[in-house]
């Protein structure tokens, strides 16, 4: 067992394994599997791996980016142990999403798949945000969108959400083509969907703001598409240069770039944002980070400088009173005001 499993399976284990006869009960439940165990270190990797009740907490708040797979195992144990089952408590503050009027497929994988929410009684062609989720480039899902659909809506926007295949079945080059297609695919249904097909931002969490970074600096993955996007909007991204990000990371981080970039120089920079920008980049982008936290400020302010260099309209703004995983879930809710704001005024002004 790795030290990564070692230590879920501590956290998950908690006050279970207090007694000898919990434990014995916990043996008898069976263990998670290993792809399982993964995928939950790779959602929640920011988390400090000594705080359990954080890292119980942080799987309770993004439960919906839990494969099913992976959730169907999480029940099998808990209803063996006759607990309630943590994960179904539903965060407070946090309204339903608005529901999905359309779906856009656009490859054979059913992670090749486009969600959006229209605009109630939209008439004459909106502008469209497009959302890349994260979940350290193996793990996420594109439903996991939270509140950012009615608030979008509500402001005039189409909201759309894209999945993308996933690390190790993929290479990160292979999710960049995914977002890629999945901007062309989206601007093909423009006319049927009702959205203005030049008029569209990107907007990524996580590794999902890498992603979205690299399609926006980089024009092979989208082609065609790569015009309409007139913005970009980053939510505590740390993997714009992704080179340096490795060169500095602890063990658990650096594992988790290591399963998406591996060891190879090359490969890291090819696959770093940073690397493209100065060719044709998109023009106007806005990279959030938390305040404090010292590897997305340091990415996203050496981002910012360098697109303004090279002629760009680009800021990094730091986000205080949240987190890595509260800079997303929050966006659009009242406890998430500052990154509102921020992105609200961010799209005004670019699609306006």
């Amino acid at each position: 067992m790795t030290r990564s499993t070692r230590i879920l399976a501590a956290l998950l284990a908690g006050a279970l394994a207090a007694t000898p006869i919990l434990a014995q009960q916990q043996q008898r439940a069976g263990r998670l599997s290993e792809d399982c165990r993964e995928e939950l270190i790779a959602l929640c990797y920011e988390i400090d791996e000594t705080d359990r009740a954080l890292f119980r907490a942080c799987l309770r708040e993004r439960r919906a980016e839990i494969p099913e797979k992976c959730r169907a195992e999480l029940r099998a144990r808990i209803e063996a142990r006759g607990r309630a089952n943590p994960l179904e408590t539903r965060p407070e503050g946090l309204r339903p999403a608005a529901k999905v009027t359309r779906s856009v497929l656009y490859g054979d994988d059913p992670r090749q798949q486009i969600d959006v929410y229209e605009p109630e009684g939209a008439v004459d062609p909106l502008p469209l945000v497009l959302f890349i989720h994260g979940g350290g480039w193996r793990a996420g899902n594109h439903k996991a969108v939270q509140v950012k659909p009615p608030h979008l809506n509500a402001q005039g926007y189409y909201f759309a959400s894209t999945g993308y295949r996933l690390v190790p079945n993929v290479s990160v080059e292979q999710q960049a083509e995914d977002i890629g297609a999945a901007l062309r695919a989206l601007r093909g249904q423009a006319g049927a969907i009702g959205f203005d097909p030049d008029a569209i931002v990107l907007m990524g969490h996580s590794a999902g703001a890498h992603l979205a970074a690299l399609v926006a600096t980089d024009p092979r993955y989208a082609g065609e598409a790569f015009d309409a996007v007139r913005g970009v909007v980053l939510l505590d991204g740390a993997g714009y240069d992704v080179k340096a990000q490795m060169a500095g990371a602890a063990p658990e981080l650096w594992q988790v770039y290591f399963n998406a970039f591996t060891a190879d120089e090359a490969v890291q920079e090819a696959l770093s944002p940073i690397t493209h920008v100065g060719g044709k980049d998109a023009p106007h982008w806005l990279a959030l980070h938390v305040e404090g936290r010292e590897a997305s400020q340091v990415q996203s302010e050496m981002l910012a400088e360098r697109l303004r260099a090279a002629g760009v309209r680009a800021e990094a703004v730091a986000i205080e009173g949240t987190d890595h995983g509260r800079m997303n879930r929050e966006l659009g809710t009242e406890a998430g005001e500052a990154q509102t704001r921020a992105v609200d005024a961010f799209l005004a002004r670019v699609l306006g």
